[in-house]
């Protein structure tokens, strides 16, 4: 078992406080991933977790064990960092087999786990091999290996990908999402890249400035967000959003009137509202159409677009001077300037409150 239970943690450096108060459960085999902007205390969070920094207040409870301020050696953890921190002087098979000679095992044993972390990582034929002999891919997999090889309660990884180029990094990545699987392991995963948190996660922990914003599956937080910061944040382009003014409150709807001069009836329940609140409007591209002229329901102006093969994004501008993004086919590419028409798929458009938090949908469409 490898439940971890984090109450009311807090960090602080000269006064300033990084880590504010996170209460968080992570459960035997979930791959977690801490997701944020930079700056937002998740590797902070991390080495918390692992004994690299020391808490302020609160506590962390590994299967029921207080490890708050247990030295990181006896913790049962092992990390794989950003930066591969390999033996220059040693062969992958003495890099994966150090930290075992360290501890005394025996000798039987030590070839054993090697052999057995070669196999799954596919480094058998690199053993003999020195880490300047190795792509960044194989350095990386020898860093996991060495975490492997101590066979740990819980794997904490932070941001491991970060200095492989683009198509190493997507390589890696469904490496690590295979490996998950193999050694059903708990596995804590830091990253700035929201694409790797939702492709990789079983739980995402969104943070931003010391703070849980949300927690939950990627597609939970995807289509609930639970504040304009978690929706503005997930997604690949990200959600627009429109400034606007609730109109009336129904009891399952409610009506919005944008300031780009649009007005929409959404099927959310704004019941905590009145009328004449300010209100955010959310959109993800997929839920915006390009239709014929004086079919649909707001003017635009075509700013510049993305091909990117089976999809083009289309980056378009509002009256209102609000910028927009459309997702179409990839053999439609607007020019600078085209005037467009958009209609909007109201069924999953968002709407947030003055203080950005959202407003519920009736409960037949929050699941």
């Amino acid at each position: 078992m490898a439940d971890l239970k984090i109450r009311n943690l807090q960090k602080g450096f000269d006064g300033t406080a990084i880590i504010q108060g996170v209460d968080l459960d992570i459960h035997d085999r979930e791959f977690v991933v801490f997701v944020g902007p930079s700056g937002c205390g998740k590797s902070t969070l991390l080495r918390l977790i692992a004994g690299l920094e020391e808490v302020s207040s609160g506590h962390i409870e590994l299967d029921g064990q207080d490890i708050t301020d247990m030295a990181p050696a006896r913790r049962d953890l092992a990390m794989v960092f950003q930066t591969y921190a390999l033996y220059p002087h040693m062969t992958v098979r003495k890099n994966l087999s150090f930290a075992l000679d360290l501890a005394r095992v025996g000798k039987q044993e030590i070839e054993a786990k090697v052999a057995n972390a070669a196999r799954i990582l596919q480094l058998e034929a690199l053993l003999e091999r020195k880490p300047k002999q190795l792509s960044g891919g194989q350095r990386q997999r020898v860093a996991i290996g060495r975490a492997i090889v101590r066979n740990p309660k819980i794997f904490l990884f932070d941001e491991p990908l970060s200095n492989l180029d683009a198509a190493l990094r997507v390589q890696t990545r469904l490496e690590l999402a295979r490996l998950h699987k193999d050694l059903q392991a708990t596995m804590i995963y830091v990253t700035h890249d929201q694409v790797e948190a939702m492709t990789l996660a079983d739980k995402v922990v969104v943070l931003n400035g010391g703070r849980v914003e949300q927690v939950g599956s990627p597609l939970e937080l995807y289509h609930h967000p639970a504040n304009l910061f978690v929706a503005g944040f997930l997604g690949t382009p990200k959600m627009g959003f429109l400034r606007g003014t609730l109109n009336s409150v129904g009891a399952d709807s409610c009506d919005v009137q944008l300031e780009c001069g649009t007005h929409l009836t959404l099927p959310l329940s704004a019941a905590g509202l009145s009328v004449g609140s300010s209100v955010t409007l959310g959109v993800r591209p997929e839920h915006l159409n390009v239709v014929s002229t004086g079919a649909g329901r707001m003017q635009v102006t075509a700013d510049v677009s993305e091909r990117l093969g089976s999809d083009t994004f289309c980056h378009v501008r509002c009256t209102s001077g609000e910028m927009l993004t459309v997702r179409v086919r990839g053999d439609f590419a607007p020019r600078y300037g085209d005037a467009l028409t958009l209609d909007f798929d109201t069924a999953h458009c968002h709407l947030f409150d003055a203080d950005g938090q959202a407003v519920a949908k009736p409960l037949q469409q929050a699941a």
